[in-house]
């Protein structure tokens, strides 16, 4: 009898060293995972590491993306397409107003594109009013045929469709004032004879509304405007030292 009661003595002791075992491996393995987890999210710049409790009591690992670290793609930021243009003042970054004038604003974007703009002048300029450029014409050192060039950069429906030169710019009159800072197509008497010349006002021009076609405004660079507008110029109101630009399209 005694020994039936030692056999079951042992048999119980051995039976609970192997459960205790058991259980120190499991907790092991559990806190190797967790470990391993942690350490990859810690690779990531872009993620954070939250732990979170389980009903049963073990440790998961979350990660979750921070949104205000992470960049933003474009199609959650678009972002706007604007021109500068840079001449030896500086540069003047303008923005477009697509939905008051959509052709304007076309015809300008394809000629900054296609480097239809870069080597003209501001071949007017007149101060407390405004500055004009844009002419392929005032590549030439004869002023006299400064002002007297340029056309839109497709065919609207105005001049010869054949003929490039004659390209034109039906009007987009609008409601937006001539104040400071605002971009304008130059035309001659014709309302639709917009080509590629445009103005810049250094002050407000209200007399021009719903005459001139809006078509963006300057968001930096009015400092540079001011200086072209107050360079010396002559009695037709070319500075009497070129002011060239260049003109191109960026994303911001």
């Amino acid at each position: 009898i005694n020994m039936k009661k030692f056999n079951l003595l042992m048999t119980i002791m051995l039976a609970f060293v192997m459960l205790a075992n058991c259980g120190k491996a499991k907790e092991s393995k559990m806190d190797e995972i967790s470990s391993e987890t942690l350490e990859v999210a810690s690779d990531n710049p872009w993620m954070e590491v939250a732990v979170i409790p389980t009903k049963f009591g073990e440790k998961e690992s979350k990660m979750d993306e921070k949104s205000s670290g992470a960049p933003e793609s474009d199609g959650d930021n678009p972002r706007t397409e604007v021109a500068v243009i840079s001449t030896k003042f500086g540069e003047i970054v303008l923005e477009f107003f697509d939905d008051l004038a959509p052709k304007h604003v076309e015809s300008f974007k394809l000629h900054a594109d296609n480097g239809y703009y870069n080597g003209t002048t501001f071949h007017r300029v007149r101060p407390g009013f405004m500055i004009q450029g844009g002419d392929p014409l005032s590549r030439s050192e004869d002023k006299s045929r400064h002002g007297t060039g340029g056309s839109a950069a497709r065919y609207f429906g105005i001049g010869k469709e054949s003929d490039p030169k004659t390209w034109d710019l039906p009007a987009e009159f609008s409601s937006r004032s001539h104040s400071r800072g605002i971009l304008s197509m130059a035309r001659s008497q014709n309302p639709d004879s917009g080509g590629s010349q445009f103005f810049i006002c250094v002050a407000d021009a209200f007399s021009l509304d719903g005459k001139y076609t809006v078509f963006g405004k300057v968001i930096e660079g009015m400092k540079v405007a001011d200086q072209i507008v107050n360079a010396p110029r002559d009695r037709r109101d070319n500075p009497n030292d070129r002011i060239e630009m260049e003109v191109r399209l960026e994303k911001r």
